[in-house]
């Protein structure tokens, strides 16, 4: 399975392609590197999202994982960059309860691309994350959206004099 592992503010991450698809992002730096072009276009974008030029991501993705899991992971990708939803607000959404979309959340397979960070406790507290430094992770997530939402992501060209 071709992997290539980028070095981000949260440390290195690992994409895994299989079949045309991402199947993976993976907290540390994997072994066996091989470039390809989707795992180039991927690396790309995350660069982008983390240098806060980019807050969404055009990659084919094929999360392996059960149909109920998929549901979850497809409304994660449904809440916008700098938002968050509850666990009860994702469970009444696809008909389920909170404790099983927490469940899901963190088997989530691809997380950020699929955007486990921006799910939250009912109360608004972070809850917990599986990725990087837990909850402390989380949170950088969240503030670099925030930060990346308030400047302009494609600024306008510079004018030339005449």
């Amino acid at each position: 399975m071709p992997q290539l592992s980028l070095l981000t503010n949260l440390g290195d991450l690992t994409i895994s392609e299989d079949d045309g698809a991402i199947v993976a992002l993976d907290w540390g730096r994997g072994r066996d590197q091989k470039e390809t072009p989707l795992l180039r276009r991927a690396r790309d974008q995350l660069q982008g999202y983390f240098d806060g030029k980019r807050l969404t991501f055009d990659l084919p993705l094929a999360p392996h994982g059960s149909a109920f899991q998929k549901r979850v992971w497809a409304a994660l990708c449904a809440i916008p960059p700098g938002e968050t939803r509850s666990y009860a607000d994702i469970a009444r959404a696809i008909g389920s309860a909170p404790r099983a979309i927490g469940g899901a959340n963190g088997a989530n397979p691809i997380p950020i691309i699929i955007p486990c960070h921006r799910v939250v406790a009912a109360d608004g507290s972070l809850g917990g994350y599986s990725g990087g430094d837990g909850p402390a992770t989380k949170r950088y997530l969240l503030e670099l959206e925030s930060r990346a939402l308030l400047l302009p992501l494609n600024p306008p060209a510079p004018r030339k004099r005449p």
